[in-house]
C-alpha cells in the first residue's frame, strides 16, 4: 500500500542519521531508520526497516556539498520504496539563536538566518546547511523544515542565560543557549503522558541527563526547561566523549600565551581530543572504558560521574529542589555502572538506586527508600523532528 513519506536528517559531526516516517491518521509513524558514516570508505547507507537491517555500499564520495551522496541516497530510497511518495524533508539544526523559538519551514530568508548563526556552532551548523542546500538543489519541489536544539530552552529566564560579563555582550548574543533540546522535548512529552504508564507520580522538578557522545543535563519544571548544563557552545557543562565540559577560561589564556597554541589547535583539542578520550588516552567510547582495567579508564569514568552528579545538584538549585532524575541517550540508557556511580555521589540528597533494576535497564531504577525517583527512558530526536515538520509543513498537530 502506498504511503506518504517524510524523511528526516539528523547530522552529527561525521555521521548523518536518517528517519523514515509515514504520514497517516494525523501523525508521523516511524517505519525505518538509517545512517551514513562519512568517515568510512567506501561510504555505506545502513537502513533498518521492520527490524531488518540492510547495508548498501554507495558509489558516491563525501564532497564539501554532499550533493552526490544525497542524490544517491534519495535515488536508492525511491527505488527501494517504489510505491511510496516522498512529501517533505525535515532537519535537525543545532543552533537557532534568539531568532528561532520553534520549528520553521525552510525559505531563503530562514536559510540565511540559519547560516548567519554558523559562527555560534562551527562544527554542527554547516552540516545541516549543506544537507538543506543539497536537497534544495536536487529536489527543489520538496518542502523542507528545520527543528532547533536551542528552541526548547528559550523558556529559561535571562538571569539563568546571562554570563557575568560586560552587560552589552548579552545583547550581542553572548549568552547561554543550551542544546539537545529535541531530546529533552521528547522526554518531557513522555513524562507528560506518564511515560510508559509505569512511571507514577514523580513530582514536578526533574533533571534529565542526556548522556551520549555529546552530553548535557536539563532541569525541567512541569516539563518546561529552566536550566541546562550546556551554554554558549556545545563544549560547556559536563565532560563528553571528546569534549571537556566546563573549563576555567584561564586555562585557554595560558595555553595561548605561554604554550603558544593557535586558535585552530585549541579548537581541535577542545572538540576532538579532550573528555573521556583525553583523560583515558584509550578511547572516547564509554563501552571500551567500562570493559578496560586500565587505571586511566577508571579515572575517566569516575571524573565523568562526579561532574554529572555535581551539575545535577547545581541545576537542582535553580529548580528549588529535585524530585526525579531521568537517564537517557547512549550512555544514560545502556551503562548501568555509570548510572550507579552518579547515584552514589548523590546519596546525600537521598538518592538510592536499585541495583537489580538498574542492571536490568528497568524504567524505574530507584530503590523503595529513595527520596528521588530514578528513571531510564529512551529518547527519540527523529520523532520530534518529524512531529514538528508535520506542524509547520502540513498543519498537523501532534496527538
Amino acid at each position: 500500500m502506498a504511503r506518504d513519506v517524510l524523511l528526516t536528517f539528523n547530522p552529527g559531526s561525521s555521521t548523518i542519521k536518517l528517519g523514515l516516517f509515514a504520514i497517516e491518521d494525523g501523525k508521523a509513524r516511524a517505519f525505518g531508520q538509517g545512517a551514513i558514516d562519512l568517515r568510512h570508505k567506501p561510504l555505506s547507507l545502513k537502513i533498518e526497516e521492520a527490524n531488518r537491517p540492510l547495508q548498501v555500499t554507495l558509489k558516491s564520495h563525501a564532497t564539501e556539498d554532499l550533493h552526490d551522496v544525497i542524490d544517491e541516497t534519495l535515488g536508492w530510497l525511491a527505488s527501494h520504496f517504489q510505491s511510496d511518495k516522498l512529501l517533505a524533508v525535515a532537519h535537525r539544526v543545532v543552533h537557532g539563536g534568539d531568532r528561532f523559538d520553534g520549528p520553521t519551514k525552510i525559505s531563503d530568508d530562514t536559510l540565511a538566518a540559519i547560516d548567519a548563526l554558523s559562527s555560534l556552532a562551527p562544527l554542527h551548523q554547516p552540516q545541516s546547511l549543506r544537507l538543506i542546500r543539497a536537497v534544495q538543489k536536487l529536489r527543489p519541489d520538496l518542502p523542507q523544515a528545520a527543528s532547533f536544539d536551542t528552541a526548547f530552552h528559550r523558556t529559561q529566564s535571562d538571569l539563568v542565560r546571562r554570563f557575568a560579563l560586560p552587560r552589552d555582550l548579552f545583547d550581542q548574543g553572548i549568552k547561554r543557549y543550551g542544546f539537545h533540546g529535541l531530546s529533552y522535548k521528547f522526554i518531557a512529552g513522555r513524562l507528560a503522558l506518564n511515560g510508559d504508564g509505569n512511571v507514577g507520580d514523580i513530582g514536578d522538578r526533574v533533571v534529565v541527563a542526556h548522556l551520549g557522545s555529546g552530553a548535557s543535563l536539563c532541569g525541567l519544571e512541569n516539563g518546561i526547561s529552566r536550566d541546562t548544563s550546556m551554554s554558549f557552545s556545545t563544549l560547556d557543562g559536563i565532560p563528553m566523549a571528546t569534549r571537556p565540559g566546563a573549563l576555567d577560561p584561564g586555562v585557554l589564556l595560558h595555553l595561548q600565551k605561554e604554550k603558544r597554541m593557535s586558535v585552530d589547535a585549541l579548537e581541535d583539542m577542545l572538540y576532538h581530543r579532550s573528555g573521556l578520550l583525553g583523560v583515558s588516552c584509550i578511547s572516547a567510547d564509554s563501552r571500551e572504558l567500562v570493559a578496560s582495567d586500565a587505571p586511566e579508564a577508571r579515572q575517566a569514568l569516575a571524573l565523568f560521574a562526579l561532574r554529572v552528579a555535581r551539575e545535577m545538584a547545581a541545576i537542582a538549585t535553580t529548580l528549588g529542589g529535585l524530585d526525579a532524575i531521568v537517564f537517557t541517550a547512549g550512555i544514560g540508557e545502556h551503562q548501568p555502572s555509570v548510572r550507579a556511580a552518579i547515584a552514589a555521589h548523590l546519596g546525600w540528597l537521598g538518592v538510592r538506586i536499585d541495583a537489580e533494576a538498574n542492571n536490568a535497564h528497568k524504567l524505574r531504577i530507584d530503590a523503595p527508600d529513595s527520596e528521588i525517583s530514578l528513571l531510564v527512558m529512551h529518547t527519540d530526536e527523529e520523532q520530534v523532528i518529524a512531529d514538528e515538520a508535520c506542524q509547520v509543513l502540513f498543519h498537523i498537530e501532534v496527538r
